[in-house]
């Protein structure tokens, strides 16, 4: 599952999961995430003020998933939901996943026909979020 969350809000921008049969499940425990998200950020202060991007780690592991943030210069915050069993994913690819995830989520700011604020309708963004999923599964 993957969540983007604006910056103050924490209304989701877009959200994908595969499996699709547990989305609410994935969408509860991406939602409660975001509280942990904040209480990272907070806990780091002025330190988030000097790096551009702020890869958060594991926020918290549950019986099923281990569930990983990151969020950017401005305050955009990604969420990544892993099932447990999945011990191929080192802390380095995921990183990488969600950088890919940064990249192409700063080719749709650049749309002159993109409102910041705006839901992620994107086929681009979508096709690469589909191809990183399929990496994993």
């Amino acid at each position: 599952s993957v969540l983007c969350s604006a910056p103050v809000q924490n209304y989701p921008l877009y959200i994908r999961s595969i499996p699709t049969e547990n989305e609410l499940k994935f969408h509860y425990t991406v939602h409660t995430s975001l509280d942990v998200v904040d209480e990272k950020i907070s806990a780091m202060g002025k330190a988030l003020v000097d790096q551009r991007e702020l890869y958060l780690g594991l926020l918290y592991p549950t019986e099923d998933y281990k569930v990983y943030g990151y969020v950017t210069n401005s305050k955009v915050k990604f969420v990544m939901v892993v099932d447990s069993s999945n011990t191929a994913l080192r802390d380095n690819e995921i990183r990488s996943m969600f950088r890919k995830l940064h990249n192409s989520y700063t080719d749709i700011m650049c749309n002159p026909f993109y409102n910041p604020g705006d839901r992620i309708h994107s086929r681009a963004f979508d096709t690469m979020v589909n191809s990183m999923m399929m990496q994993v599964c």
